[in-house]
């Protein structure tokens, strides 16, 4: 088997369990977990697919999970999707029979909001989020589980150089959009129907210089209150879904 790794909360074992048991090794539940249907429907996954159920105490879950929210649930094993290279991406683009919508994170460091974007990722159909290696959080168990399954199901894409990538995708036809608060450009006036990344920045200090300096377009997202930006994965989620919306596909 591939290199053990957490997995915990009901999404996301769940979805591990659907997309390929057979790389879970062993699954712990919670005591009396058989009561909750929810956990019920997972213990039947797991037996149907032989895999070793373990009943534990919620304190023996907490220490499994790092006192991480599993509700119940932590399985063992290396049922998340593989993280891809740059070489993938550009295969992955070239295959595409529809115009690309891809989700470029430059350095955002919370394992919470990572998990958000590729949640909103796998809802808005992203064919991949990109994020650098290097000062940027990857595949983590609390990514997976705030991921909702999407950590699953979302090709993740982590390269060495995010400004040599994005060059490589302009070659390749994928416009870039990013999104920066003093943007002269609004979301909504832009034209994101064509193969496009929607380039986001880091929670406290939004895009670095060389990669707003790749990028075709910037664009903000206008604000009618007080407060003058979104959280990175609300906002990744508003511009994801304006795509959606422009390309006709959220009837």
């Amino acid at each position: 088997m591939a290199k053990q790794d957490l997995i915990f909360g009901i999404h996301a074992v769940m979805a591990a369990l659907r997309r390929d048991a057979s790389q879970l090794s062993e699954l712990y539940v919670a005591e009396g977990g058989r009561k909750n249907p929810r956990l019920h429907e997972i213990i039947d996954l797991a037996e149907q697919g032989g895999i070793p159920v373990l009943f534990q105490s919620r304190d023996e879950l907490d220490a499994l999970a790092a006192n991480g929210v599993h509700q119940g649930v932590v399985a063992r094993g290396a049922a998340s999707a593989p993280v891809l290279s740059e070489h993938d991406l550009l295969a992955l683009v070239q295959n595409l029979r529809e115009p690309a919508l891809l989700l470029v994170l430059d350095g955002v460091q919370d394992p919470h909001n990572l998990g958000a974007c590729l949640r909103s990722a796998d809802a808005a159909g992203v064919h991949a989020v990109i994020a650098p290696k290097d000062r940027a959080v990857g595949l983590t168990p609390t990514v997976r589980k705030v991921a909702c399954g999407g950590a699953d199901h979302v090709p993740f894409v982590q390269v060495t150089n995010l400004a040599r990538t994005l060059r490589e995708l302009k070659d390749a036809g994928v416009w870039l959009v990013g999104a920066a608060g003093d943007a002269p450009d609004s979301l909504y006036q832009t034209d994101l129907r064509g193969p496009i990344a929607i380039v986001m920045g880091a929670e406290d200090k939004g895009l670095r210089r060389l990669t707003q300096e790749q990028c075709d377009f910037l664009v903000h997202i206008p604000m009618a209150g007080s407060v003058e930006s979104l959280n990175v994965s609300v906002a990744a989620g508003v511009c994801l879904f304006e795509a959606v919306r422009q390309r006709g596909q959220g009837k």
